[in-house]
Parts: C-alpha cells; structure tokens; sequence
C-alpha cells in the first residue's frame, strides 16, 4: 500500500495521474476521490455515480476502492471494482442507499478512497477493457459485445 509520500512520488514520476488533484484530498494512506455531481440516493434504491477526478494508473500500480465512513453510517453501500494497472478516465461507482431516508451526495463532495498499491512486478499488458477512457457516468456495458 502506497503512503501519502509515495503517492506524491507516483504523481511526480506520472506512474499515477489524478486530474484534478487537490491536496487536501490527500490521506496517509490514499487519496479521497469525489462526486462530479449532485446525486439524491432515494430510500431503497442505487444510482450510478462517478468521480470528479480522471485516474490513470501506469502499469506498476493498482488501486482499491473504500466507501467513506460518514457514507456508510448513514446507510450507503457501494459496490466497486478494482482499479487495473493501466485504467485511464473517470470510475462509475454504485450507491446503494439501505436506508429509510434520502441521503444527499454533493458536487464535489468526498465519496470514496483509492488506496493504490504498488504491483510485485511490472504487469505484462495494462488495462484495455470497454471503460478504457470513461467520462461522466458509464452504464454497465456487459452485454454488448
């Protein structure tokens, strides 16, 4: 796992690219990735939200996502992938809101951690799926190929 130092280090050398980066966004141990818009989380239901930031990772890295705490005591579960050596663009990430009350996620507003972690070795081929690239919220594209 990647401390807060490493991931400054990762940033410079380009083996990591969060744009736009915010310092204040910067943790001990990862990076707090936020909401690019306005979302209401209805009682009982999910929505497809994705992140302000573009992440791309070289092929020396790999990242984790983890739902933010204060999300997860109101209630808000997320289900999410793991980040590929060689993932470029925005993350698609569900919310699933198990609670009685609407729960509110804000432009700009903290949603999730990356936690990046440094590969054993340097991956022979980076990622080159269908969400190579996203921007803005992807559906799933599972049965289109």
């Amino acid at each position: 796992m990647l401390s807060d130092a490493e991931i400054l280090e990762h940033l410079e050398t380009g083996e990591v690219k969060l744009e736009p980066f915010e310092r204040s966004c910067l943790n001990p141990a990862g990076y707090d990735l936020r909401c690019s818009k306005t979302v209401v989380l209805k009682p009982k239901q999910y929505e497809l939200v994705s992140t302000l930031e573009t992440v791309e990772l070289g092929l020396r890295v790999t990242a984790f996502l983890h739902i933010r705490s204060s999300l997860a005591r109101e209630g808000v579960v997320g289900s999410f992938a793991v980040v590929d050596p060689g993932f470029r663009g925005q993350l698609t990430l569900n919310f699933h809101n198990v609670s009685e009350k609407e729960v509110t996620l804000r432009e700009g507003e903290r949603i999730v951690q990356i936690v990046f972690h440094a590969l054993g070795s340097v991956a022979r081929k980076g990622y080159s799926g269908s969400y190579q690239n996203s921007k803005g919220v992807v559906s799933s594209r599972r049965n289109k190929r």
